[in-house]
């Protein structure tokens, strides 16, 4: 009995001894792990150390662990705020992307919507009484282009229209029958755009409305020493402020005589109307014109649409976004194409179609009758050989055919203001070369 009680008092000693060193050994585990975790609150190997630093003695110090700690809070503050300023340049990036978009998607169906801001929508009518819009609207006037030019137009245009003509001394002579015409009809809206001091005091002392740009070196050059085509160029460029400032403008080449206000006979239906080069009604105003190409066989013939081109020496324009686009293409492709003819590109832009990798102009024109508004062609070769014809009174006449064109001038004058009969007569139809 004894003995069995000894040896259960030996294992319940054995048992409460082990038990007692598991316990010291977690409490001692505890404690190692507290002082580790004081000590090294990063851990004992650093798997991703900070960017720009090196681990050294001192990083391992008792001291320093707070302090980079605390550095490391700050970079990684100031790394989010980089990552956030990345993120919202991307996100804007992103919008302006939309936004871009969304544009060319709108300009599919810009006709549509342009026809949504203007007006309400409506039905198509009855057969043959639906009438598309031809009338833009005109800009709205902004007077800091050009406030000098500003007050001018106040005082010369009538009902914010007028008729301008660029001139130099080149031109001097025919200058001074272009405005004695005007005069002579009683014509108050006319203005000269002066490239040359010369001009300017010229219509000074002959009491005509003249407005002399600022210096502009680029435009100087040409316009006190360039021809006809060279001055022609410039008028593109010069005409936007008139149109910029709210203001219709007959644009007119020096080389025209005028017999009638030209302003009683304008539709103003359109956003150019313009004379033309056309002598008879086919040619001024369009035919189906066939081309023959034997080799095809059953399908030898083609047909095409023929109109001569817009003179663009004479035309009347109206204070519109596509007249400003026009002028915009055409001194734009006159500065880069410098040996270009602008009445060529002048018409190009106005009537070649939209086609792949090209835009075309949408922009609303007319004809003028070419009885009225006559060229010279149709005054030598036509008119002065009919009997019926020649007692009608144009309400101008451009002498854009022919090369003498002062003397002609001079004898339309005598023809239709003094009555001479006979002084067309001893010119030519056409050139002498």
């Amino acid at each position: 009995m004894t003995g069995r009680r000894d040896g259960t008092l030996m294992r319940n000693t054995g048992h409460s001894l082990r038990g007692s060193r598991i316990a010291i050994a977690i409490v001692i585990g505890v404690l190692l792990g507290c002082v580790f975790a004081f000590l090294f609150p990063h851990g004992l190997f650093v798997s991703s150390p900070i960017p720009g630093r090196r681990i050294s003695k001192s990083n391992t110090q008792v001291g320093s662990g707070p302090c980079e700690s605390s550095e490391r809070i700050n970079m990684l503050k100031s790394e989010f705020v980089t990552v956030s300023e990345k993120n919202a340049e991307l996100k804007k990036q992103i919008r302006e992307l939309t936004e871009k978009l969304q544009l060319a998607e709108q300009g599919k169906d810009h006709a549509q919507k342009q026809a949504l801001v203007l007006g309400e929508q409506h039905k198509a009518g009855p057969f043959g009484t639906v009438k598309g819009l031809r009338t833009n609207p005109v800009v709205i006037s902004d007077e800091s282009v050009n406030p000098r030019l500003a007050k001018i137009l106040e005082k010369v245009a009538v009902e914010r229209e007028l008729i301008v003509a660029l001139a130099n001394s080149n031109v001097k002579d025919i200058l001074e029958v272009w405005f004695t015409g005007i005069k002579r009809v009683g014509i108050p809206n006319y203005l000269v755009v002066a490239l040359d001091e010369e001009i300017a005091n010229f219509c000074k002392s002959n009491d005509v409305p003249v407005y002399r740009r600022d210096p502009d070196e680029s435009i100087d050059s040409i316009g006190r020493t360039g021809g006809n085509h060279a001055v022609s160029g410039l008028k593109f460029r010069i005409l936007r402020e008139f149109l910029q400032l709210g203001y219709s403008v007959l644009l007119s080449d020096v080389d025209i005589v005028y017999l009638q206000n030209p302003f009683d006979h304008l539709y103003r239906d359109s956003d150019v109307e313009s004379m033309t080069d056309g002598h008879d009604n086919k040619t001024a105003y369009g035919f189906d014109d066939v081309f023959d190409e034997p080799s095809m066989g059953w399908s030898r013939y083609a047909h095409t649409m023929r109109i001569w081109v817009y003179n663009s020496g004479f035309f009347y324009i109206r204070p519109t976004i596509p007249s400003i686009e026009l002028l915009d293409r055409v001194a734009g492709r006159l500065s880069r194409e410098p040996y270009s003819w602008d009445q060529a590109v002048f018409n190009e832009e106005f009537f070649y179609p939209s086609h792949p990798g090209y835009g075309g102009l949408h922009a609303a024109r007319r004809t003028m009758d070419f009885c009225l508004f006559m060229n010279s062609k149709v005054l030598f070769k036509t008119v002065r050989n009919d009997a019926v014809l020649s007692k009608l009174k144009p309400v101008i006449i451009h002498v854009n055919y022919h090369p003498d064109k002062l003397t002609r001038m001079k004898a339309i004058v005598e023809y239709y203001v003094n009555g001479k009969q006979d002084a067309l007569k001893p010119f030519p139809d056409g050139s002498d070369w």
